[in-house]
């Protein structure tokens, strides 16, 4: 039986692949933080009781704790998920992301080195190493992050590829673009559009207030892309992959989709505020992703309509509303066969 240990497991892509690698049939090891109240919400009781799933209390900013795990266990794969993912929230606590972030990625590499253990690794880097980068952005293009969040992915990034020619580890770099889903954190600003959208329907919500909505980004479904991290780490040999829809929409047309297929005018409802904005911001985002494409046949199926179809859907069943159901039936049509739990 293969083996994985999977940091971040309490976040979106962390608890969407913990269902993916035990529906393969591994023996999964999951991180957790140690804290007074349990935050699983994103993981389905069922996969909690899993006897195949064990959890591991430890923190990235701890490397004994990585150490021990990582050589007590040996997995045959490792897939780093665990970060301080808010880029707007890295502009208040630079040092914290840097530490989590970046340092917290060499204490996993070393981790594995000590171990002597052969073992994949797969890195979730960020197109926030892009920053102003033109677009599109490929495995090619320079970096010039603009945020801490980003500086942090892109010393993890180096680091990872470091390790690889240094150590001949297998170590691969995701390098995504924004990636999507019912389980994105309501901080993020999808999820708060979305989630907002569901409260004004169910009048427990009057407004919305947002920061800047010129920003362009490359939208994608989550559980794609999970699956494509597993795909990166089925490769013959380590390699770095851009990994994104190869299209983008601002922040107001994201906005205005959602209102629009809810029946409602988003105009009605939003207000501005520059607390929301960055100190340094990044315009566009767009993945040149044909190295995946040519490598694992990559090749995403949710349009952007799609995506806020279906999280507008899922926003609404979790305030108690009837969902509209096109995103649900979306979801039925292009993955009949899927492997995650139903939000």
């Amino acid at each position: 039986m293969k083996s994985a240990l999977v940091t971040g497991i309490t976040g979106q892509d962390g608890s969407y692949m913990i269902e993916l690698l035990l529906s393969k049939g591994y023996e999964v090891h999951g991180i957790i933080r140690r804290s007074s109240t349990l935050n699983t919400s994103r993981i389905h009781p069922s996969i909690i009781n899993n006897p195949n799933l064990h959890l591991h209390y430890g923190d990235l900013s701890d490397s004994d704790q990585i150490t021990k795990i990582i050589c007590s266990n040996k997995p045959s794969e490792i897939y780093n998920l665990a970060a301080q993912s808010h880029v707007r929230v890295s502009f208040d606590t630079p040092e914290y992301t840097g530490n989590i972030t970046g340092l917290g990625v060499t204490r996993i590499l070393e981790a594995i080195r000590i171990s002597n253990h052969p073992c994949k690794f797969y890195q979730a880097s960020s197109s926030e190493m892009f920053g102003s980068a033109p677009a599109p952005q490929n495995e090619h293009t320079e970096f010039h992050p603009r945020s801490p969040y980003g500086c942090a992915k892109l010393y993890a990034y180096w680091m990872t590829k470091n390790y690889r020619e240094g150590y001949n580890m297998f170590a691969s770099n995701g390098v995504l673009y924004n990636h999507e889903s019912a389980r994105r954190g309501e901080t993020f600003v999808t999820r708060k559009i979305t989630l907002a959208l569901a409260n004004i329907l169910n009048k427990t919500q009057n407004e919305l207030v947002l920061g800047n909505l010129n920003a362009q980004r490359d939208w994608g479904f989550a559980p794609e892309y999970v699956e494509a991290m597993w795909k990166m780490l089925q490769t013959d040999k380590p390699d770095d992959f851009v990994l994104g829809t190869g299209t983008a929409h601002t922040v107001k047309e994201f906005l205005f989709e959602a209102f629009k297929y809810a029946g409602l005018n988003a105009i009605d409802y939003v207000k501005y505020d520059e607390i929301n904005t960055r100190a340094t911001e990044v315009d566009v985002l767009i993945a040149d992703y044909t190295h995946a494409k040519q490598k694992f046949s990559w090749n995403p199926k949710i349009t952007f309509k799609d995506l806020v179809k279906i999280m507008v859907d899922s926003d609404m069943r979790l305030v108690g509303l009837t969902p509209i159901g096109e995103g649900d039936n979306l979801l039925c049509k292009k993955f009949p066969n899927r492997w995650w739990i139903n939000d």
